[in-house]
């Protein structure tokens, strides 16, 4: 199958489903990297997890570096800045938090963003709702604060703003750049932005974890990253942003099926908030995307 066939056959799904795949995606790469992050730190793990992302994405879309004006090259260095430093982040603060208030603090990125670009007052509510099922899923709220590590809390709070940051410029990536080429540009400027933290990590990398890398670049990067750019050519960064609060109802119920962990009755009511919330600004974005089909029709 072809790069352009298999693009096609993705950018035909409807872009919500694409955002769904993501969040699946990403919870089997998060269940792989909480088994590295241990053994070869942050720093290692977002490397090995770029590198593998940049080689796989450059060999697929083999991107055109011609024919590009200035501004479309400064934004995709901008979106690469934006994507090494999330991960950079975020991988950091789960060596200082319990990895339920790392996302709550990180998902606050997205959030804010869904809040700043609403126009209605049934958004806000949605986005309300959608943040308080978020806390109730990561129960957060039990973990005394005096237990909480100040240096995490600020990570993870910075992992939120590159997270807003992705969420814009990867729209306009897809806008400027064809195919997945201005994604697999970025990653190739992420990996560089990582490369000096994670270098120092590279004895330390055997067999099983280049392979554990591997893992973890196709399902948290490659995957994910290409359904999600293909997803905002079609999809407003405010519907994208309150869609990604499945990723905590995805992870507790993968926790259920795969680990057998029990869900509380919070972790339940904060599933149905999420989910929906998301239910209603989905809904909302396909009438919206309806109604301008068929005045263009």
């Amino acid at each position: 199958m072809t790069r352009d066939s298999s693009v096609t056959r993705a950018s035909s799904l409807p872009a919500p489903a694409l955002v769904l795949a993501a969040v699946v995606s990403v919870q089997f790469g998060g269940a792989l990297a909480a088994t590295l992050v241990p053994k070869i730190g942050a720093p290692g793990s977002v490397t090995l997890r770029l590198l593998f992302a940049t080689l796989v994405l450059g060999a697929f879309a083999r991107p055109r570096l011609r024919g590009h004006s200035t501004r479309a090259w400064r934004t995709v260095v901008a979106f690469g800045l934006a994507l090494g430093l999330m991960n950079l982040a975020f991988y950091a603060s789960l060596e200082r938090l319990p990895i339920g208030v790392a996302v709550t603090i990180e998902f606050l990125g997205p959030l804010t963003l869904a809040t700043v670009l609403s126009r209605r007052a049934r958004d806000l509510v949605a986005v309300a709702a959608a943040g308080v099922g978020v806390l109730l899923i990561s129960e957060a709220l039990t973990v005394p604060l005096a237990e909480l590590n100040w240096t995490g809390l600020a990570l993870a709070a910075a992992a939120g703003a590159c997270w807003a940051a992705y969420i814009v410029l990867s729209g306009r990536t897809g806008a400027e750049f064809d195919q997945l080429d201005g994604l697999a540009i970025a990653m190739a400027v992420a990996l560089v932005v990582v490369l000096t933290f994670g270098l120092p990590t590279v004895p330390l990398w055997t067999a099983s974890i280049i392979a554990t890398g591997f893992g973890i670049a196709m399902l948290s990067s490659v995957i994910p990253y290409s359904l999600e750019l293909l997803a905002l050519r079609r999809l407003s960064a405010r519907v994208f942003g309150v869609l990604l609060s499945l990723e905590p109802a995805a992870a507790a119920l993968a926790g259920f099926l795969v680990l057998d962990q029990r869900l509380t009755t919070q972790q339940l009511a904060g599933m149905v908030l999420v989910v929906l919330a998301s239910a209603l600004v989905m809904g909302a974005g396909q009438r919206k995307g309806a109604a301008a089909a068929a005045s263009a029709g």
